[in-house]
């Protein structure tokens, strides 16, 4: 090995080693994380519940991101776990398999009452952290799964959904999104429907994965504040999934809040585009093509894969820092009551050093050394999304 490639891996090691800040995590950040209601609005942990019948919640798991023991180490008090499937799947089969998934979560919850509680409100999440359980939440990532009826949408709320992301990757028959080619120039009309009808069921509107036009209409067209369950910062890291600055502002003065994702593609422009080379993306394919049609096998698979590459210097190496860097421009551009965490855990590559919830006081102790104040930093951990959803509520009760 030529000396430059030994100073290289000497130089990673050191890297890696200052990820681990655990230790570091001072006794005020600890107390001020353990005061607050920490809320991260998306996993993809129901993934594991649907294709890995020894998966349990209540165990420690070696891999993944989410499970009891490590949320109860994290101090994470409320999670969204999403309900997703690939936006090829569409009408009633879509309708089927969400509704499966949502019975996963109900069931999970069932098998752990003195450790999970199913939440449908802002009061329920605070009753939760009240009792020491951890509330339960869901989320429809695409409206590809409504097949275009909103009594379908009405179930899903029924059954403790409470925000819709209206696209996915690809586009639905009456919205863009931002993984595809517009057909829409925005909201069809169906889609100003649904979105008239989450407000009236007092479900939040997610305008993650969609156009910037979606996002446009979305905001024209709600009358309460609107989430973005997982998106970064467009300024620091140019993926379409994230938010441009003029986006952030607009969301802001809807009232609604941005919940900073953790994926690594999302974080960092150098590995967004590391990533996004051919040759990287057939390591991708044939890792996925070997999991067959196990989603939760392919994604951990993903992150093994990656992770691996970070740490040899085959992929740029992200840390967990970049999370505080999109929080602090977030801020910085749309206020500090319109900023959260959503983590994406379990649905991509996390960034090294926040593998999993267990990492999450990391955050907490990175802001206030940034001098963020205690009130602030209780909001972006949770205060704001429990505003959001009481607003949201609030409009719904009015209809």
């Amino acid at each position: 090995m030529r000396v430059h490639g030994v100073i290289a891996l000497v130089l990673i090691a050191g890297s890696l080693t200052a990820l681990d800040g655990q230790s570091t995590i001072s006794p005020r950040a600890r107390q001020l994380h353990d005061r607050a209601i920490v809320i991260d609005t998306h996993v993809d942990t129901t993934q594991r519940l649907i294709f890995e019948p020894s998966f349990q919640l209540a165990s420690r798991h070696r891999d993944g991101s989410i499970d009891v023991p490590r949320m109860r180490d994290g101090g994470l008090d409320a999670i969204f776990f999403s309900i997703w499937m690939d936006g090829s799947i569409t009408g009633p089969p879509a309708v089927a398999a969400a509704l499966k998934q949502i019975e996963a979560v109900h069931d999970a919850v069932s098998r752990q009452p003195w450790d999970l509680s199913l939440a449908m409100t802002a009061a329920d999440i605070r009753r939760a952290a009240a009792a020491h359980k951890i509330a339960v939440l869901m989320g429809v990532e695409g409206g590809h799964m409504l097949n275009e009826d909103l009594d379908v949408l009405r179930d899903f709320a029924a059954r403790g959904v409470r925000y819709l992301t209206l696209t996915h990757s690809r586009n639905t028959p009456w919205a863009d999104s931002s993984g595809d080619t517009a057909v829409h120039d925005g909201l069809a009309p169906f889609g100003q429907d649904v979105v008239r009808e989450l407000n009236r069921l007092g479900v939040m509107v997610d305008v993650s994965h969609v156009s910037d036009a979606t996002f446009v209409d979305v905001l024209e067209v709600t009358r309460a504040p609107v989430l973005a369950s997982h998106s970064s910062v467009r300024a620091i890291a140019n993926s379409p999934r994230n938010m441009t600055d003029e986006m952030l502002r607009a969301l802001a003065k809807n009232g609604g809040v941005v919940m900073i994702n953790y994926a690594a593609s999302f974080l960092s422009e150098e590995f967004r585009v590391a990533y996004g080379n051919s040759d990287w993306q057939t390591r991708i394919q044939a890792s996925n093509k070997a999991c067959g049609a196990d989603e939760a096998c392919a994604i951990l698979a993903g992150q093994r894969l990656n992770h691996d590459a970070m740490r040899t210097g085959r992929l740029p190496m992200v840390s967990w820092q970049r999370i505080v860097d999109h929080i602090d421009h977030a801020v910085r551009v749309a206020g500090i009551d319109h900023v959260g965490l959503g983590s994406d855990f379990d649905g991509a590559t996390m960034p090294l050093g926040m593998e999993d919830a267990s990492k999450l006081p990391l955050i907490t102790d990175a802001l206030l050394r940034k001098g963020y104040s205690d009130r602030d930093v209780l909001k972006i951990l949770g205060g704001n999304l429990l505003r959001v959803m009481e607003q949201v509520e609030r409009v719904a009760s009015t209809r």
